[in-house]
């Protein structure tokens, strides 16, 4: 689901004609919507009503600072994975007493950092990991709370880069290994155990898998909860979102207007699902969602520089590159490309999108059937709200993007394009002997 949309031939952001945008900001621009990131957390809230529920969003999905704040004004709590994630959330006006703490790296920093500001709880990787937050808090005359990640062993069906919960995974601790674990989390004087946590995977397109390891789990954390005073179970995240035909023409305005779901996720069999099983165990619940929150809510936009053929190919070089949007290079992963500006021809040819960075795995598209595409033409990338700036970089020291957002007709800037100054901010002229 989200607000994207053309009207009178040109795309739009909720009432915001992304032309404007672009001659505003220039290009390359990531522009969100809030409408859009508000409608999905309105909609995962009202399907978990009927339990005691919170949802962490997933900092490390976009961790722009208004993003965070927008969430958090909505009562988001939030999932962190780092130090850094921590600090961006202070920073938007976020709860550290709503932030679960992941990650199987923590360094003794980061723990001390997340101690002292009172995190709601530090999700445990390994039992390596438990002695250091332990002795980390003694040093600190401070009892840190945990939950130690369960890894349930159970087949997401989803990229390999992005399974978490499998055996062949580095996360989390083995179902057979938990009691014990648990047994010797309870012996530490500094560690307060009051959860149970799992997280099995990303872009998951299906309800059965979450489901699956629900069910693998309930009956351990039963049983761990009649031990410890256990007082939440979260679930992770990992929904998935749409990213073919992501875009249809009004479609995603007409839809919401109507009460439909455009998305590849159907919340409805989420909900069908989990919620039983869930609401016996008579635990709060935490979900982590990411991706489902913002994914569909961002588009990155970009300008045609040159149309180029070699022999049989046709490539459209445009002006963003794989360092502001690395997906389709990192993962092969599939993201609709629109024109900003709607053709009415029928004609279409294969053509490869390109970037200008100095590689051949620079690309957002290859042999995609395109309407006829110009110089100076402004193009839409979909579906770029997740893991698109986060994991920008200056390969080829080329500046990293602006990054808009949008709420009704009104648009800001939320980031701005950095300088050819700022490529060099942080480094130092050595003064070596």
């Amino acid at each position: 689901m989200h607000f994207f949309y053309y009207l009178h031939g040109k795309l739009h952001c909720e009432d915001v004609d992304l032309v404007r945008v672009a001659e505003k900001f220039g290009t390359p621009t990531y522009v969100y919507s809030a409408g859009t990131i508000l409608d999905h957390l309105t909609r995962l809230n009202g399907a978990l009503a009927t339990l005691d529920h919170l949802i962490c969003y997933a900092v490390k999905a976009n961790s722009n600072r208004s993003i965070l704040k927008l969430l958090a004004d909505a009562g988001a709590g939030f999932d962190i994975v780092s130090g850094g994630e921590l600090f961006r959330v202070l920073a938007a006006g976020g709860d550290p007493a709503k932030c679960t703490f992941a990650g199987v790296g923590k360094s003794p920093e980061e723990i001390e950092y997340a101690l002292e500001l009172g995190v709601y709880s530090f999700n445990i990787e390994s039992e390596s990991e438990l002695e250091h937050i332990d002795r980390i808090a003694g040093a600190k005359n401070l009892r840190a709370p945990i939950a130690l990640r369960a890894n349930p062993d159970v087949d997401p069906h989803t990229h390999e880069y992005i399974s978490t919960g499998s055996r062949e995974n580095k996360f989390g601790v083995a179902l057979g290994q938990l009691p014990a674990a648990y047994e010797r989390a309870a012996e530490k004087r500094n560690i307060d155990i009051i959860g149970v946590q799992m997280h099995i995977g990303s872009q998951i397109t299906e309800a059965a898998p979450f489901a699956n390891a629900i069910k693998k789990l309930a009956p351990i954390v039963r049983e761990l909860k009649s031990k410890y005073p256990i007082k939440f179970f979260s679930i992770g995240g990992g929904m998935g979102i749409i990213y073919r035909r992501a875009l249809e023409s009004g479609l995603g305005k007409w839809w919401h207007d109507h009460g439909g779901e455009t998305s590849a996720f159907s919340i409805r069999d989420y909900a069908d699902a989990i919620v039983p099983p869930l609401r016996e165990l008579n635990l709060r619940i935490l979900v982590e969602p990411g991706r489902f929150l913002v994914g569909n809510a961002g588009v990155l936009l970009a300008r045609v520089s040159c149309i180029k053929k070699s022999g049989a190919k046709k490539f459209a070089i445009v002006d963003a590159g794989m360092n502001d949007l690395i997906r389709p290079a990192l993962y092969h992963s599939y993201h609709e490309i629109v024109p900003v500006k709607e053709t009415r021809s029928e004609r279409e040819s294969k053509i490869d999108i390109v970037g200008p960075v100095c590689e051949s795995g620079d690309f957002f598209a290859l042999d995609r059937e395109m309407p006829e595409l110009h110089e100076g033409d402004l193009l839409a990338i979909m579906s770029a709200g997740a893991y698109g700036f986060v994991m920008a970089s200056n390969y080829n020291s080329r500046r990293l993007p602006s990054e808009v957002l949008v709420r009704g007709d009104k648009f800001a800037l939320i980031r701005q394009r950095q300088t050819w100054e700022d490529l060099a901010s942080g480094e130092v002229e050595a003064s070596l002997l």
